[in-house]
C-alpha cells in the first residue's frame, strides 16, 4: 500500500516508468517541461516515487503549478503512473492521495487544490472546476493490419473511410516541422471549424507553443485538395503511445471525410513506426456530455469505447476550496460586472488565507 512519496530526478523517474506495463503519457514525462516552462502560469513542481512501507516504488507521478486568479494548485496531467499490470484498488489511491496531500501541506501551504486521475470514486473527489475531463476514449492499435481495423467498424463507417481513402483529389502528409508560423493556415481552418460546430478555442501562440517545444513529439498531419488545407489533426507521440490531441476541418473538408483520412493516414504512420496505443482523446459519457460532438466521429473507428481515469480535484485547503468553489458559481451565474465584483470579493479571502 503506498505510504510516502520520496523527490525524485528525472533519470530516475524515467527508469521506473519503464517498469509500467502501459506507455508514460508525454505530459507526465520531462518531454513535456519544455511546453511548461514556455506557458505563462505553469511551473513543473516536482517529480516523484509513490514507495510502500518497504519503499517500493508502485506509482510515479509527475506534477505542475498552475496559477490561477488568486490562488494556485497542482495538476498531474494523465497521472499517478501506476507501475504494476492491474488497476489500481480504491484502497491503493485513496493511500495514494492520502501521502501526496500531505508533502504538498508540508511543502507549499499556499496549494488550493491538487488535480489527479482515479479509477475509483470517492467522497474526496471533485468535479473540475473550470475545465473539461474525459472518463471514455476510443484506443486503437495501429499495429493491426488494415483489414483487421476495418473488421472492428459498423458497415456504413467501413464504406466512409474505404471512400475518404480512395479520393485521389486529396492528398494527405505529415507537415511536421514546418515551424510556428506555418500553423497560419491551419489556424484559419480552426476558427471556421469553432464558428460553425460552437466550441472554444485557444489563442494561436498555444497551439504554436505546442509545436515549437515538442518538435517531433507533436505531429502535424494535413488533408489538401489542389493546395487547400481539408482537414488536419495534431498527434503527440512518445514512448510507444500516441494521442489525438487536435483537429480541424473545412466545410468542403467534411464532405469529402477528409478527417477520416487524415486518421487513415496517422494510423499508417503510426503502424510502421510500431506505435501499440493510439488514444482518439475523449468521448461523450455521464461526466462529459460536452464531447457528444466528437463522438460520432471517434466512434466510427472502433467497435466500442475504453473506460479510462478521469480527472478530479482533490482539496489541499478544503475551506480554500469551498470559497473558489462559490466564487467560480457567482462568476457564472451573474455575469458581467457583478460577477467580477463577486469572484473579486471570494478570491480576496482566499488569498488572505482562508482555510
Amino acid at each position: 500500500m503506498p505510504s510516502h512519496l520520496k523527490a525524485v530526478t528525472d533519470p530516475e523517474f524515467l527508469a521506473l516508468a519503464e517498469r509500467s506495463p502501459h506507455p508514460l503519457p508525454i505530459e507526465q514525462a520531462p518531454r513535456w517541461d519544455a511546453y511548461d516552462r514556455a506557458t505563462v502560469g505553469r511551473t513543473r513542481w516536482g517529480r516523484y516515487a509513490v514507495l510502500d512501507d518497504a519503499d517500493q516504488a508502485l506509482a510515479i507521478i509527475a506534477l505542475t503549478e498552475f496559477a490561477g486568479r488568486g490562488f494556485r494548485y497542482l495538476w498531474a496531467k494523465h497521472g499517478p503512473v501506476w507501475l504494476q499490470a492491474e488497476p489500481p484498488t480504491a484502497a491503493q489511491e485513496a493511500a495514494l492521495r492520502e501521502a501526496l496531500l500531505a508533502e504538498v501541506r508540508r511543502r507549499d501551504p499556499g496549494i488550493a487544490f491538487v488535480r489527479l486521475h482515479a479509477e475509483h470514486r470517492a467522497s474526496e473527489l471533485h468535479e473540475l472546476l473550470q475545465t473539461v475531463t474525459y472518463d471514455r476514449t476510443v484506443i486503437l492499435d495501429p499495429r493491426r493490419t488494415e483489414d483487421e481495423l476495418f473488421a472492428e467498424m459498423k458497415k456504413g463507417d467501413r464504406y466512409s473511410v474505404r471512400k475518404a481513402v480512395k479520393d485521389e483529389t486529396m492528398t494527405v502528409a505529415e507537415e511536421t516541422g514546418r515551424g510556428p508560423a506555418a500553423f497560419d493556415e491551419l489556424y484559419a481552418v480552426l476558427r471556421e471549424t469553432a464558428e460553425r460546430d460552437s466550441f472554444g478555442i485557444y489563442p494561436a501562440s498555444v497551439y504554436r507553443t505546442m509545436l515549437d517545444t515538442l518538435g517531433d513529439a507533436a505531429r502535424v498531419f494535413v488533408a489538401r485538395r489542389d493546395g487547400r488545407v481539408l482537414a488536419w489533426a495534431i498527434v503527440t507521440v512518445y514512448d510507444g503511445g500516441a494521442t489525438y490531441y487536435y483537429g480541424a476541418g473545412t466545410a468542403e473538408g467534411r464532405k469529402a471525410l477528409a478527417a477520416y483520412r487524415v486518421q487513415w493516414e496517422v494510423l499508417r504512420v503510426l503502424r510502421v513506426e510500431g506505435v501499440r496505443h493510439y488514444d482518439l482523446m475523449g468521448v461523450a459519457s455521464d461526466r462529459a456530455p460536452q464531447l457528444a460532438g466528437v463522438s460520432d466521429f471517434k466512434t466510427k473507428f472502433a467497435a466500442g469505447t475504453t473506460a479510462v481515469p478521469g480527472a478530479w480535484d482533490v482539496p489541499a485547503r478544503p475551506g480554500r476550496y469551498a470559497l473558489l468553489v462559490r466564487a467560480l458559481r457567482a462568476k457564472r451565474a451573474l455575469g458581467g460586472l457583478r460577477a467580477k465584483r463577486a469572484l473579486g470579493g471570494l478570491l480576496g479571502r482566499v488569498r488572505s488565507g482562508s482555510r
